[in-house]
């Protein structure tokens, strides 16, 4: 029996909610294995940049990153995920004028939001260097990343259109590729001029993956037509309704994480900034990569069955049980061994960010049922309670960051990120229950229960226990964490059958 049949296997009625899981896990171990290369990758970036530039240069980074990511987030037209949406319905009609009608649309509106972007960062330079750093010294560094703005949204376009194809193969490969080849690329670059290569290596990485990504989304056939200006704008419409909010939303955010940075800045200087933005990159880029590699199917998968009410739900329950029990035991992990961690990935110089490491890799299971549920928002074209849910968020988002920080310093980040993820849940939860009389599944609950009790034992271990006990008892909830994962996933997708066939086809 080939590996395929366990996950892609066709089937209608009682059967069909294992189906989906099937979908769910396919999709997750394709898109997750993509990730965990791409991951690997950039953990040997991060240590090669923290090695070289230190806590300062990664301050840095991280302010040029979040001043381009402010500045790409007024200008983008949320065309990087509303445009999902327009192509995976566009690709279920199996009309191939259609696809290619959406997709012409959206590529000449990543060209003039690229152009946009590029030309706004180039203006705001100065201002932009006066308020991140204090002075116009990195005003020349601002400059050059405008070109990465328009290099990431024709990037962004390309995956789109993998992504709404679903071509998840094809989307992999570009990802890996873009991330393997951008390393090789930039690693020189950091060698020889340090943190006066911090620019120049992120418009070099943007090229990259702006290359691989056109040279995949090429093998989308795409036939040839003629849109007329009013075709574009009809359907431009269509995308940039809900882009605009997305756009909007994006600024907010965006707007809240450059306050926080430039508060932490201004408050305990650029050091500081480098340990926030080094010890968040561990959990959202090492335990986020579950949201990537899950929300690259989810998001166009929940869009096709918003119309039925039932098979709506049920796909939002099913995505929550698997997204918990695929992050918990990676969390848990996170949670006993966070200080080594940090010292593999960095340096010793990054342990003062281990409490608030500890605390926000806790948030992350928080934050996956709150992503999984207000995916729902998105999915159903609600315009108005997405922005209005989100932009409340991040208000009370940048009110605890600031009185984290200023209460606890970094650990109190942390703490600030499991409180805002609370709060978020329960607001999302209240609003998908009045909209779409969403409730969780006795599944989804008992998934939530048990991993999120085995998650605080974990939690609880890693911060009240001194090593190396810590690691000795934080060790069972995480192999048990471990055990009730396979259990579960074995019962949705027969995960024994498929690790013995892989083991089958590994043998000499």
């Amino acid at each position: 029996m080939r590996v395929s049949s366990h996950f892609s296997a066709t089937t209608t009625g009682p059967q069909q909610q294992g189906v989906t899981y099937r979908q769910i896990m396919r999709s997750t171990s394709l898109i997750g294995g993509a990730q965990a290369f791409t991951v690997l990758v950039t953990i040997l970036r991060s240590k090669l940049i923290a090695v070289l530039v230190g806590p300062a240069g990664m301050g840095v980074a991280g302010l040029l990153t979040s001043s381009a990511n402010l500045v790409s987030g007024l200008t983008n037209l949320g065309l990087g995920t509303s445009a999902v949406r327009e192509v995976a319905v566009a690709n279920s009609t199996n009309r191939p004028e259609r696809i290619s009608t959406v997709v012409t649309v959206l590529r000449r509106l990543v060209w003039g939001s690229g152009i946009l972007g590029l030309l706004v960062m180039l203006a705001l330079a100065p201002k932009l260097s006066q308020v991140a750093f204090g002075g116009t010294q990195y005003t020349f560094a601002f400059a050059l990343l405008s070109v990465t703005l328009l290099l990431n949204q024709l990037s962004a376009g390309q995956m789109v259109v993998l992504q709404g194809t679903r071509k998840l193969q094809h989307m992999v490969k570009a990802s890996a590729a873009g991330s393997a080849v951008g390393l090789l690329a930039t690693a020189p670059l950091y060698y020889v001029l340090r943190v006066d290569g911090i620019a120049p290596a992120m418009i070099v990485s943007s090229a990259v993956a702006l290359l691989f990504s056109w040279l995949y989304s090429r093998k989308v056939r795409i036939v040839a037509l003629m849109v007329s200006r009013e075709e574009t704008i009809v359907e431009g419409k269509k995308m940039l309704g809900m882009g605009l909010v997305i756009c909007l939303n994006g600024l907010v955010t965006q707007g809240a994480s450059y306050v926080v940075r430039v508060f932490i800045s201004n408050t305990g200087g650029v050091e500081q900034v480098g340990l926030y933005v080094a010890g968040f990159a561990i959990v959202s880029s090492y335990v986020g990569l579950i949201f990537t590699a899950m929300g690259t199917d989810y998001y166009p998968r929940l869009s096709e069955v918003a119309h039925d009410d039932g098979l709506f739900r049920t796909t939002v329950n099913q995505q929550v049980e698997i997204a918990l029990l695929v992050l918990t035991p990676i969390t848990s992990g996170f949670l006993v061994f966070s200080g080594w961690v940090t010292v593999l990935l960095y340096s010793s110089r990054f342990v003062p960010a281990n409490g608030m490491i500890q605390w926000a890799a806790l948030g992350m299971l928080l934050r996956a049922v709150g992503w999984a549920t207000g995916m729902m928002f998105l999915a159903k074209n609600a315009r108005r309670v997405f922005l209005w849910s989100e932009s409340i968020a991040n208000a009370y988002s940048v009110v605890l960051n600031i009185l984290g920080y200023r209460l606890f310093g970094l650990t109190g980040l942390g703490c600030s990120f499991v409180v805002f993820y609370a709060l978020y849940l329960a607001q999302i939860l209240i609003l998908t229950r009045v909209r779409y009389s969403f409730s969780f599944s006795r599944g989804a609950m008992r998934v939530l229960s048990i991993q999120g009790a085995l998650a605080v034992a974990s939690f609880l271990a890693g911060v009240l226990l001194t090593t190396p006990f810590s690691y000795l008892v934080g060790s069972v909830p995480v192999v048990l964490s471990g055990w009730f994962t396979f259990v579960e996933l074995d019962r949705r997708v027969g995960l024994a059958a498929v690790i013995m066939e892989l083991a089958g086809r590994w043998r000499w």
